[in-house]
């Protein structure tokens, strides 16, 4: 067999395996493995860096409601927690901070997450959450001032938290008129999250990815995306969903075979699957 065939069976064997794993998922139920552990951190170095993480994380995290155009995720807050998921991306409206996508409010608020996320790392205390909270308008200064005195998060900005000074803890991410917590390199710029070519997104997201490896190097939270949608918004061909159902076996493929030194930073994705999830998961061990 030449060397094209032999890439070509590799290639086979890689999607024949990809199809039975749980890459994509938009189902309310959580299956979990029996031998699973939920607390995936706890293995993890005490003096690592949390900016040295490839951490998974979802993109607009809460977005359950509203529609094909609207709706980013399947699983509940608690779910994603038991999954895997360690970065919550945030977006609230209004004085009573609640949770939205775009002008769709999705039952919730900030308030709400936030002790949803406590009680999971009282009950899981080596796992530290991750999250960045973005205002439609400006963030309440009693919110700040709130969080500011909270022993469970992290909102120091002049320190980079080594992994046991934040387990059972949330970690912060600093977004326009937040300014608590971790430094963020964004690696999306304006428009990124815009889908027309499949195929354009990927070369989107491996130019990201090679961002983020390289970033990740100078102690600064990275985020990059896999997610996105159609535009303009409600194109009810490549909606969030379309999207994640195209890109993340995809990009499970991808990071198969990647054999790096240091890390991804943050992914946020919609819809991932259990075993995506796991992927990431695992360029920490």
């Amino acid at each position: 067999m030449g060397v094209p065939g032999k890439i070509l069976c590799i290639l086979m064997l890689l999607l024949h395996k990809s199809s039975q794993l749980e890459l994509f998922n938009d189902k309310e139920t959580l299956n979990l493995p029996l031998n699973y552990v939920i607390g995936w951190m706890g293995t993890l170095d005490d003096e690592k860096l949390v900016t040295e993480l490839t951490i998974p994380g979802t993109h607009d995290s809460l977005a359950l409601h509203g529609g094909p155009a609207a709706e980013c995720q399947a699983w509940s807050l608690e779910n994603q927690l038991k999954a895997g998921i360690r970065y919550f991306d945030l977006r609230v409206s209004g004085d009573d901070l609640k949770v939205v996508h775009g002008p769709i409010s999705q039952h919730t608020t900030f308030y709400e997450v936030l002790n949803g996320i406590n009680n999971f790392l009282s009950i899981y205390p080596t796992e530290t959450v991750l999250v960045r909270v973005k205002h439609s308008n400006v963030f309440p200064d009693h919110v700040i001032s709130e969080l500011e005195q909270n022993t469970n998060s992290w909102v120091n900005v002049k320190t980079i938290p080594k992994i046991k000074e934040v387990r059972g803890k949330i970690v912060f991410i600093q977004k326009k008129s937040f300014h608590l917590g971790l430094p963020l390199h964004e690696t999306d710029e304006k428009g990124d999250y815009k889908v027309g070519r499949t195929d354009e997104k990927k070369k989107k997201i491996i130019e990201h990815l090679n961002e983020a490896l390289e970033a990740c190097k100078h102690k600064t939270a990275v985020l990059i995306y896999s997610s996105g949608t159609g535009w303009p918004l409600g194109n009810l061909v490549k909606t969030p969903k379309y999207v994640a159902k195209k890109i993340n076996p995809w990009l499970y493929n991808y990071l198969l075979q990647q054999n790096i030194k240091g890390c991804f930073g943050i992914i946020a994705m919609d819809f991932p699957g259990f075993d995506l999830i796991q992927k990431v998961i695992n360029f920490n061990k």
